[in-house]
């Protein structure tokens, strides 16, 4: 950003911003001014209150008290509708579209002119859906539908659907999640270039390396207040950890010491025409196995094959020594196997229901025996998985939806935990949490191999992987291509062995 900048009137000015759920106040009395020309960083624990205070600017949430003006005039931003008619856009963390619609038609939502009688330009809606899939560098067809992408390439398309908007101010919440190096380099081009057009960004990120590399200032939540606002050249990594959790934070990745017992897991021969082929490996009690690759590879296919959700085509499973048929999630569940899943949003919660309803969803036998519910049973299991996993909340009966991601990610472990689990698969387990929720979260996963249990990490960062794995399992292209003791494993080692073959050079 041009020093300039700083002298200009802002672009978007909040004065006073609170918000309560369920009367519990999440966001206390923040003012800040958005420069026009900036990319602005707002950084805190999940649960702090910036992804709040974004969607109150974004008109998801309507603020309990305070007010917004744009470009020196008083807005009032009731949905997120008057918020694009004012030129300003969300990308949510997690992507947020109409599955049976095509890429193309989610991305010109809400920009259509015209009646109920006019005729839809689908030639011309293809063609500019193209050249923005171009603009961004990605091979995504946009006639197929949404549904069935990936992560990555649903956030890809939020991107495009931000850049085709032509917003003044655009909210990036965890964009960079999902996303492949190649594809977060792509990211990072165009919103600099936006800056340089004089756009407004606002980046939500955990990852302190992308904010130091892309940022101008940087705002620091902590339980619901702001508590600074900086150049990011004037603040260490150190200094922001400490304004964000109030403490300075040591080391937070490191491996627990784990006896390593029987084997626990045994996959061999697993192939699904397409997605993957002849993936066969080991997880033994007491170990830490990551499973590494590029987005694409077929991690999550085989997680999902291992879990009964998409069975292999062929290939056996052996659990504990014995040869297990895994037809669904029920006969993973009735063989000791959890599986915490990558898609949060879709996949993970049950958004209406409440936080003690989605703890205890996986243990119908503990809390209803005889079909009826026992709600005493349900509440007490659901009040010790609070406890122990230090889930922060404002009631049990609050809709899981209304928490922030890190305890909602906390609330699926906890709900997976109460099976009593000899297998966990844990697939990007820490996406798009803050750094102390993660240092508990690498806590609870040591302490989970320490006790005995066989766990597979499945990682799209790579310093998570070195730092907790005592092996390195790496996809590519639907293959499993190295297998890396701890003591052999490391950045270049493991990207080596996921770069697909005709990018290493070699013949496909």
């Amino acid at each position: 950003m041009k020093d300039a900048a700083l002298i200009t009137p802002p672009v978007l000015s909040a004065y006073g911003i609170s918000k309560q759920f369920a009367g519990i106040e999440v966001l206390s009395e923040v003012d800040l001014d958005l420069m026009p020309g900036e990319i602005h960083a707002l950084l805190g624990e999940n649960g702090a209150g910036k992804s709040t205070f974004a969607k109150i600017i974004a008109g998801v949430h309507r603020p309990t008290r305070g007010t917004l003006t744009l470009n020196g005039q008083p807005v009032e931003i009731t949905s997120p509708i008057v918020a694009q008619k004012l030129g300003i856009t969300l990308i949510h963390q997690e992507p947020i579209s109409f599955p049976d619609l095509s890429v193309a038609e989610n991305l010109v939502l809400g920009r259509q002119d015209g009646s109920a009688l006019s005729r839809v330009p689908w030639a011309d809606m293809v063609r500019e859906a193209r050249t923005l899939m171009d603009l961004l560098g990605v091979r995504i067809e946009v006639t197929h539908l949404m549904r069935g992408l990936s992560i990555a390439d649903q956030q890809m398309v939020e991107i495009a659907r931000a850049l085709a908007s032509d917003s003044r101010v655009i909210i990036m919440d965890e964009p960079t999640a999902p996303l492949t190096p190649k594809e977060v380099a792509t990211l990072f081009t165009i919103a600099r270039r936006l800056r340089d057009e004089g756009r407004t960004i606002i980046f939500i990120s955990h990852r302190l390396e992308e904010v130091r590399a892309l940022c101008d200032r940087v705002t620091i939540f902590r339980d619901g207040a702001k508590v600074a606002t900086d150049t990011i050249a004037n603040l260490t990594d150190a200094d922001i950890i400490r304004l964000m959790i109030g403490r300075p934070l040591k080391e937070y990745m490191h491996k627990q010491g784990s006896k390593i017992g029987d084997v626990a897991l045994q996959v061999s021969g697993l192939t699904t025409p397409g997605l993957f082929r002849d993936i066969s490996f080991t997880v033994r009690k007491g170990e830490i196995v990551g499973l590494g690759g590029l987005v694409g590879a077929g991690r999550t296919d085989v997680a999902k094959a291992l879990f009964g959700i998409a069975p292999a085509a062929s290939g056996s499973i052996a659990v504990n020594g014995k040869v297990a048929v895994i037809a669904d999630p029920g006969d993973a569940i009735a063989l000791g196997l959890a599986f915490v899943p990558e898609d949060r949003a879709q996949a993970g919660i049950f958004r209406s229901l409440s936080v003690e309803q989605n703890i205890t969803a996986a243990v119908p036998g503990k809390i209803a025996p005889r079909g009826v519910i026992r709600r005493g049973v349900e509440k007490l299991l659901a009040t010790q998985s609070v406890a122990r996993l230090r889930i922060r909340l404002a009631s049990l009966r609050q809709p899981i939806g209304e928490l922030s991601g890190g305890n909602q990610q906390k609330a699926i472990l906890a709900r997976w935990l109460l099976t009593e689990p000899q297998v966990l698969i844990l697939d990007e387990p820490t996406r798009g949490i803050d750094i102390g929720v993660k240092a508990e979260f690498y806590d609870m996963i040591g302490a989970l191999a320490a006790d005995g249990r066989a766990i597979l990490l499945i990682s799209s960062e790579l310093p998570e992987l070195l730092a907790l794995c005592d092996r390195v399992l790496v996809m590519s292209e639907g293959r499993l291509t190295a297998d890396l003791p701890r003591g052999q494993a490391t950045q270049e080692s493991i990207m080596q062995a996921a770069v697909p073959r005709t990018e290493r050079g070699e013949a496909a």
